[in-house]
């Protein structure tokens, strides 16, 4: 069985530094990848540049982007994962501070499978963590992997159980 694994595409260490800090107080103990700009991601998913030795099949479970990256941005980077056949069915969630309509509808636009505004305050933003984390990494099914006769093998599962997580505190 593999391991659940979070892509989190964040060019703001203080941001990065509460997403990681809300995933471990939520106990979600999966491996997170933090890249720091939309090429940087983009590398990562399809093994290129500094992640060229990269096992091309172990995708992350779900990719948290923020918008406003460096070099690409994070609706160039949903964009993207949509239009390869590698990364077309990875869930992707814009994790973000903008509110705005027009950076909404282009994120789903673009592909994205939802779209969440960070809260300001600590508190609510590692609710808005656990929640995304236990959603994805334990209650959605993923996408079947296609063997070569056709059948499903699964992606992985989380690291925090189905009752782990409905009988932890939530007062987060």
């Amino acid at each position: 069985m593999t391991t659940a694994t979070i892509l989190l595409v964040e060019d703001n260490s203080k941001d990065e530094a509460l997403t990681l800090r809300a995933l471990k107080k939520a106990g979600i103990t999966n491996e997170v990848i933090v890249t720091r700009d939309g090429a940087e991601a983009l590398d990562y998913l399809f093994c290129t540049g500094a992640f060229a030795d990269r096992e091309p099949s172990a995708l992350p479970t779900v990719a948290l982007v923020d918008l406003n990256l460096p070099k690409i941005s994070g609706h160039e980077v949903v964009r993207r994962i949509r239009a390869d056949s590698r990364t077309r069915l990875l869930p992707v969630v814009i994790l973000t501070s903008s509110n705005e309509d027009e950076d909404r509808t282009k994120g789903y636009i673009a592909g994205a499978n939802s779209y969440v505004r960070k809260p300001v305050e600590f508190g609510a933003f590692a609710g808005a963590v656990q929640q995304l984390g236990l959603y994805w990494l334990v209650l959605n099914e993923p996408v079947p992997t296609v063997t070569g006769n056709g059948t499903g093998t699964g992606n992985g599962t989380g690291t925090v159980s189905a009752h782990e997580a409905r009988s932890s505190d939530t007062d987060v």
